[in-house]
């Protein structure tokens, strides 16, 4: 006769000693005690590196605990589950003059210009102090650039020179790398090497330092330390009180907190986005091969990663940090959906994947940080104002590009445009909510080929020459398209690609004429055509030169 006795712990009951009959046999008593879950690689990676200096803005964190925290977003962002929640109204507005309410003697500053979000939002702000206007920024953290470098090219940092934002010798003094050539390539299909596309290495950290001290020598002032509690709009005044008690009144503020903006936020009321940007990767020393870069590099394969197949797309580019050390990113695109992979899941990928693409192990390599980001798009982008004296700038507006996806690369093109438009804005007065939208335009989707491409340009003559060369080479993939990507998409990509033809055209035949009879136009008539022209132009992509 056998009796199992149950032994308890944690309230789990386990099976312990035997006893027969009334023989007692040594009891050995076999707790399970419970395992702590192992961690994961890229938990033990990041935890075994020196995290200092996180700064706002995309890519500015790089510890394990931010990933965790941006995962948490993500994984709201794919929930099936509508969550009730009320969406903060940040923004509110009343219909009297600032100067007659009870806040007017309360405003410790008023500007012309009140920039939230320094990150990228200096650029914007330089900008405009170069031009004469009074200009403030206000920034939650210290404002100061990441560790991780931008890649950019020469040609859109001498965009930043024709805007007053810097001097050419600025340009040498924050680049950390230089490297050439450039690939791109599919795996197993072939690839192109393209020369002076995103192969400098700017220091951000750097490049913000020398913005800054140019912005505060403008008469620019700036408050660190300092969140956006709640803006109203009157009549006269757009007026910005701080969570900490501040109240600062200006004739436009523009909205430069990137992709989670409170305001943005209210905008869209929460709205899921149409499509996300996933992108992972790390800067590491022990690469001796190290002397060209990847603009853009896929396998020819999908990949499993967590529950889904996604396809992945590479970069890499040398460090300045370090002759061995490199940047290298994966990323893809996805539908935001339950059982969409995890940054974390994405990264353990990228850990197996990453040695195989490069050619090295991971056991040689000494890991600097780990990089990691989200970039959320909408099919109705750029987003139009949607009050008076607001205008989103930057990642908040929407405005987004084939290869950078958002951020300092993305921007760098718009910036003498958004400048102008902004100053004769402030100084017209021309800051209702369609004035300001005409500053946020529809924007379309060899070398004269690919190089606009990389650059974040797409224009109707390259792009209709490369599909009509597909279809009359490669006829047979045509019904694999339409299989892969659906009837509705490719519809709503016909009527941009109609569109991008129609800019053209506009800009090529109209443009000249409007533009010999502006002068003649009252001021905000002027201001819109202004805005019309530029939007055809940069629309269509001409705005490019090679």
């Amino acid at each position: 006769m056998v009796f199992l006795q149950l032994r308890h712990f944690n309230g789990v009951s386990h099976f312990p000693s035997q006893v027969h009959g009334k023989r007692k046999v040594s009891q050995r008593c076999i707790c399970l005690q419970p395992q702590a879950a192992v961690p994961s690689r890229t938990r033990r990676i990041m935890e075994s590196i020196s995290v200092s200096g996180e700064v706002g803005g995309a890519g500015g964190a790089y510890s394990y605990d931010a990933l965790k925290r941006l995962d948490q977003i993500w994984s709201n962002i794919c929930s099936t589950q509508i969550v009730q929640q009320e969406i903060q109204q940040v923004v509110s507005s009343n219909a009297g003059l600032f100067s007659q309410s009870d806040l007017s003697d309360k405003a410790v500053g008023t500007f012309d210009v009140i920039v939230c979000g320094g990150t990228l939002g200096i650029f914007i702000a330089t900008a405009l102090s170069f031009k004469g206007l009074r200009v403030a920024i206000v920034e939650r953290n210290t404002l100061k650039g990441r560790e991780q470098e931008w890649n950019i090219s020469r040609k859109e940092l001498l965009e930043l020179v024709e805007s007053g934002i810097l001097v050419e010798d600025d340009i040498d003094e924050a680049t950390a790398a230089k490297f050439n050539p450039n690939r791109c390539g599919f795996e197993g299909k072939g690839e192109i090497w393209v020369g002076d596309i995103l192969n400098l290495g700017v220091s951000p950290a750097k490049l913000i330092e020398i913005v800054k001290k140019r912005f505060i020598s403008l008469g620019g002032v700036i408050f660190e330390g300092y969140s956006v509690s709640s803006i109203c709009t009157y009549e006269n005044a757009a007026v910005l009180q701080l969570a900490e008690g501040k109240i600062l009144s200006s004739h436009l503020i523009i909205d430069a907190m990137g992709n989670f903006s409170p305001v943005v936020k209210q905008i869209r009321s929460g709205r899921k986005p149409d499509g996300v940007c996933l992108v992972v990767g790390s800067c590491a020393r022990g690469f001796k091969d190290n002397s060209t870069s990847d603009v853009i590099y896929s396998s020819s394969s999908v990949k499993k990663v967590g529950d889904s197949e996604v396809q992945l797309f590479w970069e890499a580019f040398p460090a300045g940090s370090g002759p061995l050390d490199r940047t290298t990113y994966m990323f893809t695109y996805i539908d935001p959906q339950a059982g969409s992979p995890k940054l974390e899941e994405l990264l353990e990928r990228y850990w197996d994947l990453m040695p195989e693409y490069q050619g090295v192990t991971l056991d040689n390599l000494e890991i600097q940080r780990v990089i990691y980001g989200i970039f959320p798009t909408y099919r109705d982008s750029p987003l139009p104002a949607a009050f008076n004296r607001i205008l989103q700038f930057g990642d908040a507006s929407g405005i987004q590009s084939p290869v950078s996806f958002g951020g300092f690369g993305s921007l760098t093109r718009h910036l003498a445009r958004l400048s102008t438009g902004v100053y004769e804005a402030v100084r017209g007065d021309f800051v209702d909510s369609y004035s300001l939208s005409l500053l946020n335009p529809y924007m379309k989707l060899g070398d004269p080929v690919l190089r606009p491409f990389l650059q974040d340009v797409i224009k109707f003559g390259p792009l209709a020459k490369t599909l009509g060369l597909v279809m009359l080479n490669k006829p047979q993939i045509i019904p694999s398209i339409f299989k892969q990507v659906g009837i509705p998409v490719l519809v709503d990509w016909s009527g941009h690609f109609f569109m991008l033809g129609y800019y053209t055209l506009l800009s090529t035949f109209a443009d000249p004429v409007i533009r010999s009879l502006l002068n003649a136009f009252p001021p905000r008539m002027k201001y819109e055509w202004n805005r019309y022209l530029e939007a055809w132009k940069y629309g269509s992509g001409l705005d490019y030169k090679l």
